[in-house]
């Protein structure tokens, strides 16, 4: 059974290019509710913890790098069947790819700064989730 919530985050780069507003209100429109949203900064540690599944990845360095370069927001989202259609709306990985209206699409500017995460299941929904927001919010 699909969970209804799931996690997301707006990274640096988005964050930097002044799209939080545009990003949330996307979120809104496509019927997700905000459970919980928090602006914060990751330090290189906390970047390497969250992404800690890629770490014997060649990019792994660069994506610290980045994902700790500046503010993120930090956000559970709740909806039915919440983590595949937030991976829809947020589009592929690389932006080129993505389809027209999707976030990525709008927003991104490369595969490396590609504006939004978004949990790929239910099980890391709750664990990024628990990660960012452990003391304030049941999932």
């Amino acid at each position: 059974m699909a969970t209804n919530r799931t996690f997301t985050m707006i990274k640096p780069d988005a964050v930097k290019a002044g799209h939080i507003g545009a990003i949330l209100n996307d979120i809104n429109a496509a019927g997700f509710r905000i459970v919980s949203l928090e602006l914060k900064q990751l330090t290189r540690r906390q970047a390497e913890q969250f992404y800690a599944v890629h770490s014997e990845r060649g990019f792994f360095g660069e994506l610290v790098d980045f994902m700790s370069s500046g503010p993120i927001v930090a956000a559970i989202l709740e909806k039915e069947n919440a983590v595949a259609d937030f991976r829809t709306l947020i589009g592929a990985t690389n932006p080129a790819n993505a389809a027209p209206g999707t976030l990525r699409a709008k927003y991104a500017k490369s595969m490396g700064e590609n504006a939004v995460h978004g949990s790929d299941s239910d099980e890391n929904a709750k664990i990024e989730s628990d990660f960012h927001f452990a003391t304030s919010v049941q999932f």
